[in-house]
């Protein structure tokens, strides 16, 4: 693609794309449920669950009428309801455990190409978040794993979860931008379908064990991206960084 063609932001979406959400959630929900007595329950099994609420509430947000509420509180709901779904009622355990495992969120370790592809292409292209993740979560998680971002965007900036498209108009209005000038960079053929659908451009990161290994749920979905990379470094070299 040509100079002029090329984005003046990318914007990226973070939870396995940047993040490897799956092995941390797993490895920090092995060491909870032994807490409360729960070893018994399969932690990759009890992420994958807590993980597809999140992915059916998303989708199902703009619809619901519900005030915007940051994604702290709705991982806490979610880990309370995936708790409930394996037998475990959550009243019955520590407040500040719960939180402490709710937290784990922020505490998502980066792939192993995620540094160094970010601060390649930083070098050449203002990078920025644009994620569901509220601005608090986005932080930690930037400090504790290196992610040299310019900005933390997303919803809590436009008050509206991915898939709505007030998502990623409203991020490209905040930077100032036509949607056409902002790459949104994503694993996640649904999210970057989306961003097309609002005229940005799109670049496609493979993340092959973002679900251990299995298909993704919205393979289906994949399209010819302008973009198509198996890692952020490699991202990098196809941008010219």
């Amino acid at each position: 693609m040509a100079g002029s063609d090329l984005p003046k932001v990318l914007a990226f979406d973070v939870f396995g794309t940047v993040v490897d959400w799956r092995t941390s959630i797993t490895a920090e929900s092995a060491d909870f449920l032994a807490r409360i007595g729960r070893a018994d329950l399969d932690p990759a099994t009890f992420t994958d669950n807590w993980r597809r609420r999140y992915l059916t509430g998303m989708a199902a947000y703009a619809k619901s009428g519900r005030d915007f509420t940051i994604l702290d509180v709705l991982h806490r709901e979610m880990l309370d309801e995936t708790l409930t779904d394996a037998g475990v009622d959550p009243a019955t355990l520590d407040d500040g455990l719960l939180q402490d495992w709710t937290f784990a969120w922020r505490r998502l370790a980066p792939w192993p190409d995620s540094v160094e592809g970010l601060t390649r292409l930083k070098g050449r292209f203002p990078i920025v978040t644009l994620s569901n993740g509220n601005i608090a979560l986005m932080l930690d998680m930037a400090r504790r794993g290196r992610l040299p971002w310019d900005a933390i965007m997303g919803a809590e900036v436009t008050r509206a979860y991915k898939p709505d498209p007030r998502a990623y108009l409203g991020t490209a209005e905040v930077l100032g931008l036509s949607p056409q000038e902002v790459c949104l960079v994503a694993a996640h053929h649904s999210d970057l379908a989306a961003a097309r659908a609002c005229g940005l451009k799109t670049a496609f990161v493979s993340r092959p064990m973002e679900y251990g290994g299995r298909p993704a749920p919205d393979a289906n979905l994949a399209q010819d991206w302008e973009w198509s990379a198996d890692s952020l470094t490699d991202l990098a070299g196809k941008l010219g960084c």
